[in-house]
């Protein structure tokens, strides 16, 4: 197959061409092309399955799970369809004549895979979910801007760690993007519901008011929303003089994020008690994380006391990814780090580059991975409400019951375990419910 030509190659003629048979094969009229749609449209050039699979891989390189007009014209130029070789009547494609004179019957079947969460959600889970107040417990409903929301990378690490600073240098600029540059106030994001953010207003105004968007024009931002958080305070300052729950909003974005960078600083390598804290709230999403050593360039020898502190801090037996740089504006020091340094550097930057552009094309998978995540748990809060529900007396005594089962919510838990034969260590929520 030959490599498919931008669509500004192409000639008003051909556009045009590509237009009406998209509109041909786009049967429900939603400017995307998805599922029957595609198959019943490619099907028509005869190539076989195989073939079909690959040129749709090639052309949803995003992995959307549907074909806009510029991946459908990439289809199409690798299909060897009727623009590209001039026969619009070859291998059983229909001229365009007809076409145009066809009457397309609207479907109502799913038309990507978000659509098919979207109607899963309401339809099945969102009932079980208020039914047993997974709401209140757990996790708030979920909004249609929660699935159609861009990938978010969220930025942690202790002061001076250089996270602004990283993200000036990825964008070249001092950042969502929008069409003009400007900052919109937590209040008003709260209540934006084309924004993935209502739910932080269980955070309160207090957090709200020291929470902002600012947006930019930018390519990189059109696929990626970068969450810049504060440095993590030492001692008491980060519990007492902050105004709201850091650690929930941090665990509140990290459900919601793609990928989570934590940042170090070679000379600030020792993990304080906050920032163990901090890291403890992300944990169930540790595939996740990635860590960053910025500013390496200062000082070389520091990758064994980072792996041994956060040995201490991340539970879990896999290596977490390290990325070695120096991510800001200023050039490598070359006479610190010497030529093998800098080599090092470079390719270091450039594989976390590839992994940050790698997360739109993950972003499907990710929700679709987070989708079951959340189905589960709502299983599983209903199997405990359930049975708390059941162990209540119908009349006398109710006050002491519940406290006699709050006070032993390890024991309840046990017994749900064993009643719907669930796995050991499932139950993540206990203190959850004691607090509630």
């Amino acid at each position: 197959m030959e490599i498919a030509r931008p669509t500004s190659s192409c000639s008003k003629e051909q556009l045009k061409i590509y237009q009406t048979w998209f509109n041909f094969a786009d049967s429900d009229r939603d400017g995307r092309l998805t599922g029957n749609d595609a198959t019943n449209f490619f099907a028509m050039s005869n190539l076989s399955k195989p073939e079909l699979k690959q040129v749709w891989a090639v052309a949803d390189s995003k992995r959307q799970g549907f074909l806009g007009f510029k991946e459908f014209i990439t289809a199409m130029q690798k299909n060897r369809g009727p623009v590209s070789n001039g026969n619009y009547e070859a291998n059983g494609w229909y001229p365009i004549s007809i076409l145009i004179n066809i009457n397309n019957i609207s479907l109502t079947a799913v038309t990507s895979v978000i659509d098919g969460l979207k109607i899963l959600y309401n339809e099945k889970l969102k009932p079980l979910e208020a039914t047993y107040r997974f709401n209140d417990f757990v996790s708030p409903f979920l909004t249609s801007s929660d699935f159609d929301a861009k990938p978010m990378v969220m930025l942690l690490g202790q002061y001076s760690t250089g996270k602004t600073t990283f993200i000036k240098h990825l964008l070249q600029a001092a950042i969502q993007s929008g069409p003009d540059e400007r900052s919109i106030p937590g209040n008003t994001i709260a209540v934006h519901a084309d924004l993935p953010f209502t739910g932080l207003t269980t955070f309160g105004g207090s957090f709200l008011s020291k929470f902002e968007c600012s947006q930019m024009p930018h390519p990189l931002l059109e696929h990626i929303t970068f969450v810049d958080t504060p440095g993590v305070l030492s001692g008491e300052k980060q519990r007492t003089q902050r105004s709201y729950d850091f650690t929930g909003v941090i665990s509140w974005f990290a459900a919601k994020c793609d990928l989570i960078l934590l940042l170090f600083d070679p000379h600030k390598l020792d993990i304080s008690d906050e920032f163990k804290r901090v890291i403890s709230s992300l944990r169930g999403n540790d595939d996740k994380i990635r860590v960053v050593l910025n500013k390496a360039d200062q000082l070389m020898r520091v990758y064994g006391a980072l792996m041994w502190s956060l040995g201490k801090v991340l539970n879990t037996p896999e290596v977490s990814r390290v990325y070695i740089g120096s991510f800001n504006d200023k050039p490598v020091n070359e006479a610190a780090a010497g030529p093998v340094g800098k080599e090092l550097f470079e390719k270091e930057q450039d594989d976390l580059l590839l992994d940050l552009i790698d997360i739109p094309k993950k972003a499907c998978d990710r929700r679709i991975n987070e989708f079951v995540k959340r189905a589960r748990a709502a299983k599983i809060h209903a199997y405990i409400m359930s049975h708390l529900k059941k162990e209540m007396p119908a009349l006398m005594g109710k006050a002491k019951t519940q406290r006699r089962l709050m006070d032993n919510l390890e024991t309840e838990f046990e017994k749900v375990q064993r009643e719907y034969h669930l796995p050991a260590g499932i139950f993540q929520m206990s203190s959850t419910l004691g607090r509630s």
